[in-house]
């Protein structure tokens, strides 16, 4: 693995959201002096708050697995997860409907899913989720240490035994095929394979090896952190503070000083930082124009599509929202060609409704309820400008909730107190290239090795963090991320060994 040679005693990190909170407390734990630099006034960059009316909305996002890698994050100071940060896990971890009305709970415990597959689909496919849960397994632990969780020096460090055993685990093929020869039916294969559409690729596009999302998502464990999202990253930063770091919130970094092709200090709108190395976790473009260079690359970057949020705190909600609802529309392929071709908006869209009051109440006010509804748009470099969704989005909000009273929400727009909307021109607003927050898309010549890489040529001691980089977009990967980044200045591989690991299949098919 390539470091960053000369002097690192000194590092600043530009940017409080997940990947650089995660790479500041590693860089500590190796005990580096660590700024962290932050433009908000509050960390969590995407992960970030609104509060309104007594309610708190969590802006980024909403679902949390893999709490290990937390673990590692707080154990590179010394200190434990529990102490600063209470997470319930959530059974079931999703409620998915569809438009046939059917409806079944995604439940993470073996024995409870097959049950609840058997009732919705019959013996068959209770048996091929057995399969399936068997082989995501088998997917994942072939995937995290070598391909997931390691710095990529050049595509030849996928010359690996674990690339045969990945091959043969059929990771190169395409996802949707690979669910269906496990699962039959076509709504269980959804459940299996929406996670796609997170890495911006449609499952009948995306490699298998992406069903590591789905084994992230339907076995090892969703959570929700008492006092919503947001809490993961004020207890990083707590943790960070608590272990020397130097947090700056309120500065935005508006250039880099060099000495030849090295960082020598980084200046914001108040103060000149003097620095001996720089972990920069902006969204690309912005890290790339603070470098003065961007990346030689024979394609252009392609980028996720992007979402439309509705935050609304109301006075009621509704029995058949789980924390976590998957509300499927009829159409399926032709909603990927939508997103990710014709640019136009979902004419039957796919909803994640998420109700985050179900686990915790105190994020709205006594008897009132905060409800997040995600709609999948194309990005704007493929559909809608920025100044188009200025006017679109009051617009698309209404279709939306429409949509919602259609699908048995009624009353939904009346029970509204307060509301937030978001949209792709709020995300270009923020930074985000191609007004979309998942950054660029997981398709094969931007995966893995042929990720923008995290070590940026012609500056020797700069490192990029976040989803942009390697190994890319979710929140797991991004704390993986400041690790990698971190890994890059110390030489030294973080926490990660003595941090507790996900179940092997064994243990996980005892849940």
């Amino acid at each position: 693995m390539r470091t960053i040679t000369g002097r690192t005693d000194h590092v600043v990190v530009v940017g409080a959201g997940l990947a650089g909170l995660s790479a500041a407390l590693h860089l500590l734990g190796a005990n580096r002096r660590v700024t962290l630099v932050e433009r908000d006034p509050v960390p969590g960059g995407r992960a970030g708050l609104i509060e309104r009316g007594g309610y708190r909305f969590d802006t980024g996002p909403t679902v949390l697995t893999m709490p290990h890698l937390l673990e590692e994050a707080f154990a590179a100071v010394g200190e434990k997860m529990s102490d600063r940060l209470t997470l319930h896990p959530l059974h079931p971890a999703y409620h998915a409907r569809f438009a046939d009305g059917s409806s079944l709970d995604i439940h993470t415990g073996a024995e409870a899913m097959e049950t609840e597959i058997e009732r919705f689909a019959g013996a068959r496919d209770a048996a091929g989720y057995r399969r399936l849960r068997r082989w995501l397994h088998e997917l994942y632990h072939a995937q995290t240490g070598r391909f997931i969780e390691s710095n990529f020096d050049s595509p030849l460090s996928l010359l690996h035994p674990d690339l045969a055993r990945l091959a043969v685990l059929g990771g190169f093929g395409r996802l949707q095929p690979k669910i269906a020869r496990f699962i039959t039916d076509e709504r269980l294969q959804r459940v299996f394979s929406f996670q796609a559409l997170y890495a911006g690729v449609p499952p009948a596009r995306a490699l298998a090896a992406y069903a590591v999302i789905a084994y992230m998502d339907t076995v090892a464990g969703v959570y929700f952190p008492e006092g919503g999202m947001h809490a993961v990253p004020t207890a990083l930063s707590e943790a960070a503070a608590a272990a020397g770091a130097t947090l700056l919130h309120g500065e935005t970094v508006t250039r880099l000083e060099r000495s030849g092709d090295r960082i020598t200090a980084v200046v914001t709108d108040r103060q000149r930082i003097p620095c001996d190395a720089v972990v920069l976790t902006p969204d690309l473009p912005v890290a790339y124009g603070l470098l003065g260079a961007r990346p030689r690359r024979p394609l252009a970057l392609r980028h996720s599509p992007s979402a439309v949020v509705l935050h609304a705190g109301t006075d009621r909600t509704w029995p058949e929202l789980a924390h976590h609802t998957i509300s499927f529309g009829a159409a399926w392929k032709q909603t990927f060609r939508e997103l990710t071709r014709t640019g136009r908006l979902m004419s039957d869209p796919s909803l994640l409704v998420t109700r985050p009051t179900a686990t915790d109440p105190g994020l709205a006010p006594p008897g009132k309820h905060t409800h997040y509804v995600l709609a999948p748009c194309p990005n704007t470099a493929v559909g809608p400008s920025a100044a188009t969704w200025k006017e679109l989005g009051p617009r698309y909000r209404d279709s939306l909730l429409r949509e919602l009273e259609r699908r048995g929400l009624t009353g939904f727009e009346d029970a509204i107190d307060t509301e937030v909307l978001i949209t792709p021109a709020d995300w270009t607003a923020q930074g985000h290239a191609a007004g979309t927050p998942f950054s660029v898309a997981h398709t094969f010549p931007q995966t893995g090795p042929f990720r923008p890489r995290n070590l940026v040529r012609g500056t020797a001691n700069a490192v990029l963090a976040g989803c942009g980089t390697t190994p890319g977009v979710g929140v797991p990967t991004v704390l993986i991320s400041g690790r990698l980044a971190a890994a890059r200045v110390t030489g030294l591989p973080g926490a990660r060994r003595s941090a507790a690991r996900p179940a092997t299949a064994t243990e996980g098919d005892r849940a």
